[in-house]
């Protein structure tokens, strides 16, 4: 039994190792390297010269701490099928579920414990001991602890295996990296899961139901009510307005609003095959390019409300201005000229 999990997690791991050579790839390894250049800096600068109001800092340790603290997930790599194929071996799964909850915890205690170690000279500036220091990181490696036993505590009923709470749960974790790595490239094992969005059905109305826009209205429900996009959206505009409010220098946070206008556009092109699994639509009597046609309406009209909400948020407070058209006309020329570059090699 040991042997099949051992085979699945190395499987895994070489489909993430083989997507992780296109999220690092040379602009964006070229572009972390600067940015975390910059967030060394910043904290060098803060530390020469630490403010006297020590809350902010503070309140601002005790948010990333509660952050830190119940991040990680418990890697089990069940599938459906063996809740009924290794339903014999319950016992032995069982117990490789139990060590997996060991060697996550000791991976993320790991991770954590680091960012503390970051962020030690924080701690020594607000005049805690060292001793206290090293009491507080023992506190939060046993709250973690707490933590990923009562995760793996899930997976279990009455001392038995919980076989579809497991399972579900190993496909919302592989979920997860897959929705990251589908951020920069095409992705395999992606599933869509259907959510009506009742408060979003007036937006369906602003379009006709005439026939030369029946791929809009297609494409648009499927936006708002198939799949992860208009929470994607969301996400992705969220934090282009965090960088545009607390990154005070206005080129780089500029280029994070470039950088997420572009993943939200990448993203958003996986619309076009949205329907193509439904075979009958290749009997709509409509022309043959009114389904890039329609796609491309939709996502450039996502696009221009994201843009929309940067620019009159850049425009009050980016201090230099050309930042400001720097965003407006980058992000046109991304929807205007590589959107149908990006579409029209979807086609072929």
């Amino acid at each position: 039994m040991k042997e099949v999990f051992i085979k699945r997690r190395q499987e895994f791991r070489g489909q993430c190792l083989k997507y992780l050579r296109y999220v690092f790839n040379d602009h964006f390894v070229l572009f972390l390297l600067i940015f975390i250049a910059f967030l060394a800096i910043q904290y060098s600068q803060l530390l020469r010269h630490f403010p006297e109001n020590h809350l902010p800092i503070i309140l601002s340790l005790v948010l990333l701490s509660l952050f830190i603290l119940p991040f990680g997930s418990v890697a089990t790599y069940l599938e459906r099928p063996d809740a009924l194929f290794l339903l014999v071996k319950e016992a032995e799964v069982g117990r490789f579920i139990r060590e997996q909850v060991r060697r996550s915890y000791l991976l993320y205690a790991v991770l954590q414990t680091g960012i503390l170690l970051l962020l030690a000279p924080l701690f020594l500036a607000l005049g805690l001991p060292v001793w206290a220091f090293a009491l507080y990181c023992l506190l939060m490696l046993l709250a973690k602890w707490l933590l990923f036993q009562r995760k793996g505590g899930r997976f279990f009923s009455s001392e038995r295996l919980d076989w579809q709470a497991a399972i579900a749960y190993e496909e919302r974790r592989k979920q997860v990296l897959l929705r990251f790595f589908a951020l920069f490239t095409n992705v395999k094992g992606i599933s869509n899961s259907v959510k009506r969005r009742a408060y979003l059905d007036g937006l369906t109305k602003l379009l006709s139901k005439e026939p030369g826009q029946t791929w809009s209205n297609l494409y648009l429900r499927s936006y708002l009510r198939n799949g992860d996009l208009f929470a994607l959206t969301l996400r992705l505009l969220f934090l282009a307005l965090l960088s545009i409010l607390f990154v005070s220098q206005t080129w780089i946070a500029a280029a994070f609003v470039l950088l997420l206008n572009y993943l939200l556009l990448f993203q958003l092109t996986a619309l076009y095959e949205a329907f193509d699994y439904q075979l009958l639509t290749q009997l709509f009597p409509l022309e043959a390019g009114a389904k890039m046609k329609g796609a491309r309406q939709i996502i450039r009209a996502v696009g221009c409300c994201v843009l929309s909400a940067e620019i009159l948020l850049a425009s009050v407070f980016f201090q230099d201005k050309l930042a400001v058209l720097a965003v407006l006309a980058v992000t046109l020329l991304f929807y205007l000229f590589y959107l149908p570059f990006k579409l029209r090699r979807l086609v072929d």
